[in-house]
């Protein structure tokens, strides 16, 4: 049984192996993600435990902000010398580094990253640690001397000489660059300016005697959790966070894991689709195969083989298939893992491919994923064939009891598609944010599920349909061509569902990004009253000086500031909720318009006041009067009080969870040295917008980050955010497509194979070459076009419950891109007509003699 098994193999190597690329896909995406991730964090690992000092103090902050103050939290800068005097201290430094400080060279263009890392403004303070050495020029002295990390230097030509302007918070100053520092460990892809330290303490902080944190130096001999035990004690338990090197290590690692995250989890998506799609692929290729070799399987259960036996054959095949593919697959995502780390460099991010890292667990992932999913797509084929009676060596036929399967399958179909449509139902009546994801969630997994089980069952009506038109337009070819996709449903409906999965998600997706793109347009139309919006990308904040001078420009009429900051509210119901708060200057209602339900601006404005979302206040007993204790950066609280409720869904969002805001006078008073997220500004009377934009921009030449944006810029800005997940989910898309091609391709080469006889009896009664080619390319785009309209009718009907669910976040306009949806439909009927070409080819070569002699 064995060697039969392998000379199995070895006989339908080219369709297997046509099979095994959808598992070299999946685990290749496995095995590339673990990879990089593995290298990305192994690197930046040794990169903080090697640059962390023994012991770090920094500004206490239980506080995460969503959207950045860009206020600097201090320490003072003498504890440096009162930590020195500590029993097992060797030394003391200062720190004193921003991140929120743009730097522009002298013709006012950016010099930080453009891939979201930070541009680091910091004191030049040399260790044994540092992660940079001077390599040219000498160290800054003074307040006009500055140094540059290579990287940066070279990315956008700058050497010794050259003028940069730093425009920190207290306000911007030039430096010149006397001096180039390269780094000696991976750069993470910022870039570094270096001031000395009484400049950085004096111009980015605003004072001589403040740091951002102090390094501490343990003595030899003494251990770091020893050291931070001293510092404590010695501090008394003061608005301080003490921390050892492996701890700030792991709290950077930690800071850096989000960024790593969306890359694995990107990755492991495509994986996933890979796995989804390809079962279906191997499903299909195995059934045929068997059906194929019915007489072949009956003749050696004629010679003795049992049901166990002909199952293991085909479970062996399985095993060898999975294991060709997860092998090719690990070397394929070692190639992509290398270029990921490449494309990384090329973002600044400088990995080095050859301290790749690729742990024990890679390996056995890429075989489990490999082996496992290719092992449980062929158990129900092999079951199939376990089943061939002896007699079936005597003739023709197929394996027998397809109507039985399809009956089972009506029933199964149609209770887990009763249980997913409940759910989906569910999620549309649900009033509760977390309630209606959670039953979308399981409604797509059991439509998704039944649309599966019941595919075949729609086969015959829908094709039918689809397929109606054939015969008047292509004659005998088309009916025959109809008739073919029709002959075996299951097989039809296995083939057009590699299809469906991801024209369900494309279709769900398309559906859920054009609701919140129609819904974003109506609300900026409905709230947004200013003439122009001037925003930092991400919410970054700028500096004061962007603010005066902009209300200095001429023309400029009303400018109402918009900041953040993180804030902890404890709440009548006993709930402790962390979330972003907004501060408006007073006349927000001249730029903004606000649907109270109770209330108004200038009560939630108030001194000691805020304003919060009438729904979210309804959800924890809130009232407008009620007094909310409200906890600030750095631990300073306060008590205000609720003076105006908003509608949330005609608010536009002014606010994140509870949207919460006051007025800049709270703001002000709880997070000193914050920096404004947004100015609105209105023209003066007597001046047109489009005068005032050209003179907006003029003022802001100097500060290239800060953009000018009216109406329309802004509801771009927002449909470019919202394209980029269109984007992945289009790369999803075509992953998706390109198996499902291949499964197209296998299905009608497989198909080729088995009418073979069929094809040279056509051919001898006279079917033309040309004739036979078109007769197969019908039957490969209704089979697509059917999966595609599968696929777009669960789509839209996903898309249509997630747009339910963010009209829990007022976002209540629904759209469906009957564009998007008509292209997908036509693009499929194409992917159909490629995916025949090679089998319609094949099939036009034939000799017809052979194949009417064919066995």
């Amino acid at each position: 049984m064995l060697k039969a098994t392998l000379r199995s193999f070895l006989a339908h190597k080219g369709r297997l192996l046509l099979s095994a690329l959808a598992i070299v896909l999946s685990v290749a995406f496995v095995a590339g993600s673990l990879i990089f991730s593995d290298t990305v964090t192994r690197t930046f690992d040794r990169l903080f435990a090697s640059t962390a000092a023994d012991v770090t103090v920094e500004p206490k902050n239980d506080l995460k902000s969503q959207l950045p103050t860009g206020a600097t939290e201090t320490v003072p800068a003498s504890l440096a010398d009162r930590l020195a005097g500590v029993d097992g201290v060797a030394a003391t430094h200062v720190d004193a580094s921003v991140e929120n400080a743009p730097v522009v060279d002298s013709a006012n263009k950016s010099v930080g990253p453009t891939t979201g890392a930070p541009t680091i403004v910091t004191n030049w303070e040399i260790t044994e640690r540092s992660p940079v050495k001077l390599t040219s020029g000498h160290e800054p002295h003074g307040g006009e001397e500055a140094l540059l990390d290579a990287d940066t230097a070279d990315k956008k030509h700058l050497g010794i000489g050259d003028t940069l302007t730093v425009q920190a918070q207290p306000g911007s100053f030039e430096v010149r660059i006397v001096g180039i520092a390269t780094f000696t460990t991976t750069n993470p892809g910022a870039a570094l300016v270096f001031l000395d330290t009484p400049t950085a303490q004096s111009k980015l902080l605003g004072r001589s005697d403040a740091a951002t944190s102090i390094s501490v130096d343990a003595a030899p001999g003494v251990g770091d959790a020893a050291l931070k035990q001293r510092v404590s004690a010695e501090l008394g338990g003061g608005p301080y966070d003490v921390k050892t090197a492996e701890e700030q290590a792991k709290s950077s690692a930690e800071a850096l894991g989000g960024f790593l995250d969306v890359i694995k989890y990107v990755m492991l998506g495509f994986a996933g689709i890979a796995v989804l799609v390809g079962i279906f692929l191997i499903v299909n290729t195995f059934s045929m195969l068997i059906a194929q070799r019915t007489r072949e399987l009956g003749l050696l259960r004629a010679l003795g083989a049992d049901r166990r036996q002909v199952r293991r054959s085909v479970l062996t095949e399985a095993l060898l298939l999975g294991l060709v593919g997860s092998t090719l697959g690990l070397a394929a995502g070692i190639g992509l893992a290398v270029g990921l780390i490449k494309l990384m460099s090329a973002f600044g991010m400088n990995l080095k491919s050859t301290e790749m890292v690729i742990g024990w667990p890679t390996p056995v992932a890429a075989y489990v994923v490999g082996v496992g999913v290719t092992y449980v797509a062929a158990y129900l084929p092999a079951r199939r064939a376990a089943g061939v009676s002896p007699m079936a060596a005597l003739s023709d036929a197929e394996i027998a009891g397809v109507g039985r399967p399809l009956r089972v399958r009506a029933v199964v179909g149609g209770v887990v598609g009763a249980a997913g449509a409940a759910a989906l139902a569910g999620c549309a009546a649900s009033s509760t944010t977390s309630t209606a994801a959670s039953l979308l969630g399981l409604g797509v997994v059991l439509t998704l599920i039944a649309t599966v089980i019941a595919g075949p069952l729609l086969v015959r009506p829908v094709i039918r349909v689809l397929g109606g038109a054939f015969p008047a337009i292509f004659g005998p070819v088309g009916r025959m061509s109809q008739r073919n996709a029709l002959r075996n449903p299951r097989r039809t409906g296995a083939t057009a569902a590699a299809l469906m999965v991801g024209l369900a998600l494309v279709g769900g997706m398309s559906v859920a990004s054009a609701s919140m793109s129609k819904s974003f347009d109506q609300q900026i139309d409905k709230t947004l009253g200013a003439d122009f919006v001037l925003q930092n990308a991400n919410f970054v904040p700028f500096s004061h000086e962007v603010t005066d001078k902009v209300r200095a420009t001429d023309g400029v009429g009303l400018v109402v500031r918009q900041r953040f900051t993180p804030v902890a509210v404890e709440l009548p119901d006993g709930k402790r909720v962390e979330t972003t708060a907004a501060a408006y200057d007073p006349r927000l209602d001249d730029v903004a318009h606000i649907t109270y339900a109770r209330g108004d601006t200038a009560a939630a404005l108030g001194e000691g006041r805020i304003a919060m979302d009438a729904k979210f206040a309804e959800d924890h007993d809130v009232r407008v009067g009620s007094t909310i204790p409200v906890e600030f950066p750095a631990g300073r609280k306060t008590e205000l009080t609720v003076g105006a409720l908003t509608d949330q869904a005609g608010s536009g969002g002014f606010g994140m969870q509870g949207g919460l805001f006051f007025g800049f006078g709270t703001i002000e008073k709880y997070v000193p040295g914050g920096q404004d997220s947004s100015l609105y500004v209105n023209a003066a009377p007597g001046t047109a917008p489009d005068r005032l934009r050209p003179r907006l921009e003029k003022t802001l030449e100097p500060y290239p980050q800060v953009q000018v944006r009216d109406q329309a810029d802004y509801k771009k800005l927002v449909h470019d955010q919202i394209a980029v997940l269109l984007y992945l989910v289009y790369a999803l898309l075509g992953l998706a497509i390109v198996i499902a091609v291949l499964g197209v391709v296998n299905t009608l080469a497989l198909s080729v194979v088995e009418r073979t006889r069929e094809i040279g009896l056509l051919r001898a009664i006279g079917l033309g070459r040309r004739q036979l080619r078109r007769m197969i390319r019908l039957e490969s785009v209704v089979i697509a076009v059917f999966g595609a309209i599968l696929g777009l009718a669960l789509g839209i009907i996903w898309g249509v419950c997630v747009q339910q669910v963010l009209a829990l976040q007022g976002m209540e306009a629904l759209a469906v891109p009957w564009t998007t949806i008509v292209a997908v439909v036509v693009g499929s009927a194409v992917v159909g007509i490629v995916a025949a070409l090679l089998p319609a080819l094949r099939a036009s070569r034939m000799n017809v003699l052979a194949a009417i002699a064919h066995e």
